[in-house]
């Protein structure tokens, strides 16, 4: 094995990993200056306190979604991979869609 098949790699990947670091200790000097001088807020995150129900009706609808194009790859003349596909993105779509009712109904009650 010559040298400079284990260098090169190794040298890219080090360039790679030097220049993130540069760059965000640059970005993290600066905000530490902001901060001194009171000019940085701390942004303000909207936690989603929902995204366990969200994945949840997510993945039930995706798992109806499989299990409804087995059904039509089955017993119809639909080509399998075209039937996983559609139902997998029609109940993954509809699970969603779901959630967003679920959710505004939850948000009506609270109020």
């Amino acid at each position: 094995m010559n040298l400079t098949e284990i260098l090169v790699p190794l040298g890219f990947f080090a360039a790679v990993v030097l220049s993130i670091y540069f760059v965000s200790s640059a970005l993290h000097k600066q905000k530490m200056a902001m901060i001194e001088k009171g000019l940085w807020e701390k942004p303000k995150t909207k936690k989603d306190k929902n995204q366990g129900m969200k994945a949840g009706i997510l993945l039930i609808g995706l798992g109806i979604g499989i299990f409804a194009g087995y059904l039509l790859g089955e017993f119809t003349v639909i080509n399998a991979v075209v039937s996983y596909f559609s139902m997998i993105l029609l109940f993954g779509g509809a699970a969603l869609i779901l959630n967003n009712f679920v959710l505004a109904r939850n948000d009506e009650t609270q109020s």
